[in-house]
């Protein structure tokens, strides 16, 4: 069986050669990627993909009628960046729009995996909602304030969709290994290979060089073993860089955990086939005794406002801390009397800088927008005046590359569910629907 992944995420681009070299001999499914928690909890916050839609739409208008000519059904995981319902919502209707321009018809089966406060704290109630770092335990208040709450599914309910013959099938938040692992599962394959050749292809030609995330992988399932060799030939798999792609955001380098159970890589081998492909065989599956799916949610934690800023004079560089302190003094005693107690925070990060440089951010995070305003005003005045022991200059100690100084980021957002939920079943979070198109 032959398994194509797009490239590391819809919308990173690909090299079109690439797509039509995977697409020159058979290809039973073709899979992709679309999110990521990578850049931050905001995006599942505010309903908003981080990836652009003019390149979304570039990625799937060459691919979709490919896979649909082969029949190979299309796997779309973590749609639109973060897997909420809005998120699925923005990718289907370039889906949609693609598929419109281009006359194609086909059955789409969509999966949401959003679930509510009350689902979250029926878990937390029961015993049901575990922790996954000490240092971020559940809290029933967090769960309450949570604006937005998805389930990352596995493989079980694109399987559902898969025997109901869907031709593209659309994912909220999802495992990235379930994309690939769940045709192999489906077609009878072991799910110890299935699950290590899903982990290695999620991130597209990373595990080739030249490394690209931006390129397309071919996947090859036999009965023993897999096989990967990247479609562009300008590239190539290496044993070291197929094992090193293995360890990929990976605790241990010998489990990979996912909701069924573990992929254990305790007697797997990796093998040059040729220059351009390796074969990994031994890879073993162990089926969790207790299945759980990880929760994601998040919460409004106020607004921002930030002034970045360079500091090219070295006496300046060396009072720096001096600096900070005397400015957060400041703000504070100029604000007591007309902001709200513990309504704001102030943060300096430093950046870069050499000896004759230093790139200072002032950070705001405001309950309001105007108090983030108001606050990082006052920072940055004082900031850009403030004197010290030794300084010759009475200008500014601050040079602003930007105008305006100050730039409203607006909302910010915080993990307020980062938790493993025991479930009866690893369906009970995804609402699975089919529809036909262009018919």
């Amino acid at each position: 069986m032959k398994i194509v992944a797009l490239n590391g995420l819809l919308g990173y681009g690909y090299s079109e050669e690439a797509l039509n070299v995977a697409f020159s001999e058979k290809v039973d499914y073709l899979g992709v990627d679309a999110g990521s928690t990578d850049p931050g909890p905001y995006y599942l916050g505010s309903g908003k993909s981080f990836t652009d839609r003019g390149a979304v739409k570039r990625d799937l208008g060459l691919a979709l009628p490919k896979a649909l000519d082969h029949k190979a059904p299309f796997i779309i995981g973590t749609a639109g960046g973060a897997g909420g319902a809005a998120h699925v919502a923005w990718l289907k209707e370039i889906l949609l729009e693609v598929a419109k321009e281009q006359n194609l018809s086909f059955k789409l089966g969509v999966i949401l995996s959003d679930v509510t406060t009350e689902y979250v704290l029926e878990k937390f109630e029961s015993g049901k909602l575990m922790d996954m770092s000490s240092e971020f335990p559940a809290d029933r208040d967090c769960i309450k304030e949570s604006t937005r709450i998805v389930s990352q599914i596995g493989i079980a309910p694109i399987i559902k969709l898969l025997e109901e013959k869907a031709d593209v099938i659309l994912c909220g938040r999802a495992c990235d290994t379930a994309i690939y692992a769940a045709p192999c599962i489906y077609e009878g394959y072991k799910e110890g290979l299935a699950f290590h050749m899903a982990k290695i292809m999620e991130c597209g030609a990373m595990c080739s060089e030249p490394v690209a995330a931006a390129d397309v992988m071919q996947g090859y399932m036999y009965d023993d073993y897999f096989e990967l060799r990247p479609a562009n030939p300008i590239r190539k798999c290496t044993v070291d860089r197929v094992a090193a792609h293995t360890l990929y955001e990976q605790s241990n380098p010998y489990l990979i955990y996912e909701p069924d159970g573990v992929c254990d890589l305790t007697n797997s081998k990796f093998e040059q086939v040729d220059a351009r492909t390796v074969r990994v065989t031994g890879s073993e599956f162990k089926e969790a005794e207790e299945k759980t799916l990880k929760l994601e949610g998040v919460k409004c934690a106020g607004f921002r406002t930030i002034s970045p800023a360079t500091i090219y004079d070295t006496k300046t560089i060396e009072n720096i801390d001096l600096i900070i302190n005397t400015v957060t003094e400041f703000v504070k005693e100029n604000t007591k009397n007309t902001l709200p107690e513990n309504s704001y925070e102030i943060h300096f990060r430093r950046t870069g800088g050499v000896d004759s440089s230093l790139g200072v951010i002032i950070d705001i995070v405001g309950k309001t927008q105007e108090i983030a305003d108001t606050v990082c005003a006052l920072a940055r005045s004082r900031m850009l005046h403030c004197d010290y022991a030794g300084r010759k200059s009475t200008a500014g100690n601050l040079a602003f590359p930007f105008s305006p100084s100050d730039i409203h980021v607006g909302p910010v957002y915080e993990f307020s569910v980062f938790h493993l939920a025991k479930v009866d079943s690893l369906l009970e979070t995804s609402k699975i629907s089919v529809e036909e198109v262009g018919k």
